[in-house]
């Protein structure tokens, strides 16, 4: 079956959200006519005991204090924006405002405005997943399974993706990316405990207990995702450790500071008494010399005549 630009179907999605906030701001004080449910153009008010939400909604987590702040504001000023829903039967599965749905509850609201849209399945599933990413509404793990589910689902690329959200083909496979990562790290993500940036840097580590712990120590330690690009780097090119300095005998610093009173300059020595190197140093011309014809008298001096 040939898939539907998804394009056009947000457009008019986002269109109808225009048409009916400024509906909404005509009426005075924030009530809204009640239209009949069969029109697909205008916004309509029903019980919130007849709506539910999508059980495929990718959005998992609703920050409690967040949802108390959107509560108290529909208290004073009413639901501005409505849902996007379609319906179930006798009832309405939200598309669009779940997040509006629940906060209206907790302040005991009885009737919402919606919009009734027809989609099937497959329309339902593109723009929840859509319009929670461009909303920004996801956390970055359920960003990247809803990014994931886009692309297995309906054999999205990549650069599909990243034209439907507005965002570069990097972006989308970095997210995509953090799915990789150790449970337990995913998990960090999910909570809000460790960023999407920390998490990037992890994906490199391919070892499980070392992605576990290089994570929990950024938690732990409040590390900046500079520090943690750091301690990566470590861990995965370690820094040579030098030998340790090898001590000299006793015969061969004897030896050395003969050398130092028999030439009249510094002499230094690295190395053991089976391998190593001594050095001498000289500071002028005449300094070379004077070094030069020492040598060669003991040289001569070792010449037995003949």
């Amino acid at each position: 079956m040939v898939r539907k630009p998804l394009g056009r179907g947000l457009d008019s999605l986002f269109n109808d959200y225009d048409e009916v906030v400024e509906e909404v701001k005509r009426e005075e004080p924030l009530v809204i006519k009640k239209y009949d449910l069969k029109s697909d153009d205008k916004p309509s008010i029903i019980s919130i005991d007849d709506i539910f939400p999508n059980p495929d909604q990718p959005r998992k987590n609703f920050e409690p204090e967040s949802l108390k702040e959107l509560a108290a504001s529909i208290n004073l000023h009413g639901i501005i924006s409505p849902l996007i829903v379609v319906r179930r039967k006798d009832k309405y599965m939200i598309i669009a405002g779940e997040r509006r749905w629940r906060a209206a509850k907790i302040v005991g609201v009885y009737d919402i405005p919606v919009i009734v849209k027809e989609y099937n399945d497959q329309k339902i599933q593109e723009i929840s997943l859509i319009e929670n990413l461009q909303r920004e509404d996801l956390n970055p793990i359920e960003a990247a399974n809803a990014i994931r589910e886009l692309m297995t689902n309906y054999g999205f690329t990549q650069e599909e993706v990243a034209d439907r959200l507005g965002k570069s083909r990097p972006v989308i496979a970095n997210t995509v990316r953090l799915l990789t990562l150790h449970r337990e790290v995913i998990n960090l993500v999910s909570s809000g405990r460790l960023s999407a940036g920390h998490a990037r840097c992890l994906v490199a580590v391919k070892t499980p207990e070392t992605q576990v712990k290089l994570a929990k120590a950024a938690c732990d330690n409040k590390l900046t995702v500079r520090d943690l690009e750091k301690a990566v780097n470590n861990y995965l090119t370690p820094k040579e450790v030098p030998p340790p300095k090898q001590e000299m005998s006793l015969e061969l610093r004897d030896l050395i500071s003969k050398m130092n009173f028999a030439f009249g300059t510094k002499v230094a020595a690295i190395g053991n008494d089976y391998k190593g190197r001594i050095y001498i140093d000289y500071y002028s011309r005449d300094d070379l010399d004077r070094i030069y014809n020492i040598i060669r008298n003991i040289k001569l001096s070792t010449i037995k005549p003949q």
